[in-house]
């Protein structure tokens, strides 16, 4: 399975939260509300998730081995900088 999109929504430099993207795999299944999020060592992704009836929050669709994980949150972040860096440069030109 091959990502074959990666669309990033929303960016944010308030709060934890930076980003809300969108993934597509074969041009055929896509996953939404992947969230980018700063933690104390860098970026990381947080798949799309529910909260249960016990109030623990479960992942709604998540990679299955860390190989995955690794190539999912690679492009996910190389997509986010590329969209931060157009942002940035849009409010540079505008100043």
């Amino acid at each position: 399975m091959k990502i074959t999109d990666v669309r990033v929504r929303k960016v944010a430099r308030q709060g934890k939260m930076r980003a809300i993207v969108s993934v597509t795999f074969d041009e055929e299944f896509v996953v939404h509300d992947i969230k980018v999020i700063e933690g104390d060592k860098g970026l990381f992704i947080a798949m799309p998730s529910k909260k249960s009836v016990d109030g623990e929050y479960r992942d709604i669709a998540h990679p299955i081995n860390s190989q995955m994980r690794q190539v999912l949150q690679q492009s996910i972040l190389d997509a986010y900088e590329k969209a931060a860096d157009a942002v940035e440069d849009a409010a540079a030109e505008i100043f």
